[in-house]
């Protein structure tokens, strides 16, 4: 049986066939048909400075963001993997044109000079970053996201949003990006993220924990769950600095973790007594100032406590401060709800795409495929299971407790290969695979014949029925 994937690449040959004489839907499906080749899109989005750029230098592991324009005004970028530093800039009204880019100093440099953002489509960067081999990031700019859902809903595959607290502003724009008729009937592509984790409870030491007691309410919310696959809460200034903190930096905080701790402590009171003089600190304010805007507070009283418990080099400093930062937490949801799920995200943009098509441009003749667009929705069996991974996260389905991990293995929540389903930690053998679905789809069909279990459970359990029949089928070829 094809894939998900190539049954939309077919449908979408077949919509291109059908509006050959539309040059502007020719053009559309060619580009949304290109895109089904191409890594996955993943925009990072939400509400004026709630830390979108720092996140995108956080995963990518070195300062690409933002790009910024006249007055500061910041402009739409796409990142992207490249063996070189490169950058296009995409007019309204112009062909693209390549601009200077070049790597100083771990960062990047991009000569926008004479640029106006309203006259910037976007700029896409080609960047060497191991991060970017399998994924785009688009840095949305600085607007109110109601503004940016409609583009984002067609450009992105997947969207990481960004939030300080949960607000009806927050629920809204993530209902628009399910406004599309096929969006709604097919899986969320969202994952939230708490971005100011270190400012919870007005950056106590403590606050990345409780930021993390906050995100998982969050997964819980009834005006969440239905609209994200995940929360997770994430210090993206502290990733940030982790992943890309000197030799230099360090050295700073080394004085600042040596002066006395009753010194220390007046003078992280508050930023303003920091870069003061009101304390002596053995570093001028400039540096100060400089490690201020790195780290922040927080980072700062977190820094400097970690090297006096031992962590004295680079490397050392640099990986406790991602891992307490949630960051890593965040790379391995974004593998589990995106990059695994690659070519389902891919085929639910094809279909978005190409509905687009049939509905600005409705004919006779197209009567067909909408048939077939709208059948395969409901059917894809791809597409079920991530609806009841989504379910099952949010608490819209439960399940009795011994049968919701399992589910959500078998579904492919914990990853799509076939022994990581299989609950397998090793290598298997096939003899080892093949008893393991045999005994999982016969647990699963009892389950979903299960009279004490309700309606919505049975329906669940037929969902993974079909997943381990899938796993039956795919051992039966190799």
């Amino acid at each position: 049986m094809s894939s998900l994937a190539e049954r939309a690449h077919g449908m979408m040959l077949d919509a291109l066939e059908l509006y050959r004489d539309s040059p502007r839907a020719v053009n559309w499906l060619r580009r949304h048909l290109d895109r089904l080749a191409e890594p996955l899109r993943v925009a990072v989005a939400g509400q004026p400075k709630v830390g979108k750029s720092t996140l995108v230098n956080s995963l990518v592991g070195e300062e690409v963001a933002p790009l910024s324009v006249e007055e500061g005004s910041q402009v739409l970028a796409w990142y992207r993997g490249g063996a070189n530093p490169r950058a296009q800039v995409y007019p309204t009204q112009a062909p693209p044109r390549d601009v200077p880019a070049a790597r100083m100093g771990g960062r990047l440099h991009i000569d926008l000079e004479g640029w106006r953002s309203d006259g910037i489509d976007r700029v896409i960067v080609d960047w060497p970053s191991r991060t970017l081999r399998g994924l785009t990031l688009i840095d949305t700019p600085g607007v109110e996201p109601s503004e940016a859902a409609s583009r984002i809903s067609l450009d992105a595959d997947a969207v990481l949003y960004l939030m300080r607290q949960f607000h009806a502003t927050d629920v809204g724009f993530l209902q628009s990006l399910q406004d599309h008729p096929i969006a709604r009937e097919t899986p969320v592509n969202s994952i939230v993220v708490l971005s100011r984790a270190d400012e919870v409870g007005g950056g106590r030491i403590d606050a990345l924990t409780s930021a993390k007691r906050l995100a998982r309410r969050y997964r819980s919310d009834v005006a969440l769950s239905g609209l994200c696959q995940n929360a997770i809460a994430v210090s993206s200034l502290l990733a940030q600095a982790g992943r890309t903190l000197t030799t230099d930096e360090l050295a700073s905080l080394q004085v600042l973790a040596a002066a006395a701790r009753r010194e220390l402590e007046i003078a992280l009171v508050s930023a303003d007594r920091f870069v003061g003089e009101v304390v002596p600190l053995r570093l001028d304010a400039r540096t100060r100032s400089a490690l201020l805007d790195r780290f922040g507070m927080f980072g700062i009283r977190l820094v400097t406590t970690l090297i006096r418990q031992g962590f004295a080099t680079v490397e050392s400093l640099s990986q406790e401060l991602v891992t307490r930062s949630g960051l890593d937490e965040l790379r391995e949801s974004i593998r589990q709800c995106f990059t695994d799920r690659h070519d389902v995200l891919k085929a639910r943009s094809a279909l978005l795409a190409m509905e687009v098509v049939l509905r600005m441009e409705p004919r006779p003749a197209a009567r067909r495929l909408v048939s077939a667009l709208e059948a395969l929705v409901v059917s894809a069996h791809d597409f079920r299971e991530l609806r009841l991974l989504a379910a099952l996260h949010g608490g819209r389905t439960t399940l009795p407790d011994a049968l919701t991990d399992e589910a959500r293995r078998l579904v492919g929540g914990v990853g799509t290969a076939l022994p990581e389903r299989l609950g397998f930690t090793r290598d298997a053998s096939g003899h080892e695979l093949h008893d393991a679905v045999s005994d999982a789809l016969r647990r699963w069909q009892e389950q979903a014949a299960n009279k004490a279990l309700g309606t919505g459970q049975r329906r669940a359990a037929r969902i993974v029925v079909r997943s381990c029949e899938g796993m039956v089928a795919q051992l039966t070829r190799y």
